[in-house]
């Protein structure tokens, strides 16, 4: 199979405050050359997952974000606490069926959980 999945973009008002959250998240590097514009978050190691792109666009975000990062950890109150840190929203936390996760506005409003692993 000659298709492979490269990575995920994302719009954003201010794409390299965007990429540093998400970096700092993920305990990765941004790529060199970031500004307002365009930046990536380099994938590192293959177990890390895909590069993450952001891109400035024009329009704010209005309604539910259309890519939903899920997280999961087995430090989940650590966790919390570090994203809270860095610049994330709580916007609710969820105890269902012995699944628990928080769902989190990153610092553009996106929406993204943690799960308790």
């Amino acid at each position: 199979m000659s298709t492979t999945f490269f990575g995920a973009s994302f719009d954003a008002a201010d794409a390299a405050r965007a990429a540093a959250f998400w970096a700092a998240v993920l305990g990765r590097r941004v790529a060199d050359g970031a500004d307002e514009h365009d930046a990536v978050v380099e994938a590192g190691d293959p177990g890390s997952g895909p590069r993450l792109a952001f891109h400035r666009v024009p329009e704010a975000k209005t309604t539910k974000n259309r890519f939903h990062p899920d997280l999961i950890t087995s430090d989940y109150e650590g966790e919390r606490g570090r994203l809270l840190a860095l610049g994330a929203t709580k916007l609710h936390e969820v105890v269902r069926d012995g699944a628990r996760w928080t769902t989190f506005a990153d610092v553009e409003g996106n929406e993204f959980d943690l799960i308790a692993g």
